[in-house]
């Protein structure tokens, strides 16, 4: 029997119809689907493309919110293992997640564990959400000379970022959110700055220009600082 293919597939970030023609193809033709689901049984990926997918096999694995390398590492070696099961069955699988499925990506490292063990793998890019945040904003993400950096909130590697040139995108802010605000605030880029907060999802908030008194901190945020 031939071992299987395995497929990552971005399904864009939220609006069913930022899906591309591609991703659909992939999805329409794999054998099972694998979604992640979190702690609280959110699937946001699968909610996307289920109406695609009616009568597939549809594999889900919990995919853990946490800076605890070795947790994670664990939990990616424990799914890998079961994917590895499906593809020697001969089954091609796409792996479906959010966004871009190179942009900050729990399937990646699923990836490379399923390339390490001799599996072919195929990467289907999708659309970013900070890509459809500035469409829906109505706001340039660069223009001429601007550099455009992709930062993750609330890491280390994140620190001294904002005052160098350039529209900064600030994504996995999570409970971060509240901090990042106030560092704006401080230097005075509120204004310039788009908070979008699930976009493309059901109850979708775009603010052009913040004052700071907002909520913030969902999961599914990101500030977009011009």
């Amino acid at each position: 029997m031939s071992k299987g293919k395995l497929y990552g597939v971005g399904v864009g970030p939220g609006d069913r119809e930022l899906i591309t023609l591609k991703a659909l193809r992939v999805l329409k033709s794999a054998d099972i689907i694998v979604s992640p689901v979190t702690k609280g049984g959110g699937r946001a990926a699968f909610d996307i493309i289920e109406e695609h997918v009616r009568g597939k096999e549809v594999a889900e694995f919990f995919m853990p919110m946490s800076k605890n390398y070795t947790e994670l590492e664990e939990n990616y070696r424990t799914i890998a293992d079961r994917v590895e099961e499906m593809l020697r069955e001969g089954k091609n699988i796409a792996f479906i997640t959010l966004g871009d499925v190179t942009v900050y990506s729990t399937y990646m490292r699923i990836d490379r564990l399923i390339k390490e063990r001799g599996f072919e793998t195929e990467l289907i890019p999708g659309i970013p959400s900070f890509c459809a945040a500035a469409a829906t904003a109505g706001t340039p993400l660069c223009e001429r000379d601007e550099p455009l950096m992709i930062i993750p909130a609330g890491y280390a590697a994140a620190e001294g970022l904002a005052d160098m040139y350039g529209t900064k995108v600030y994504m996995k802010a999570g409970k971060g959110a509240a901090e990042l605000v106030r560092e704006l605030k401080e230097k005075g880029r509120l204004k310039n700055t788009i908070m979008a907060e699930r976009c493309g999802m059901e109850n979708e908030r775009i603010i052009n220009g913040l004052s700071g008194d907002e909520e913030t901190g969902s999961y599914f945020s990101l500030f977009i600082v011009k």
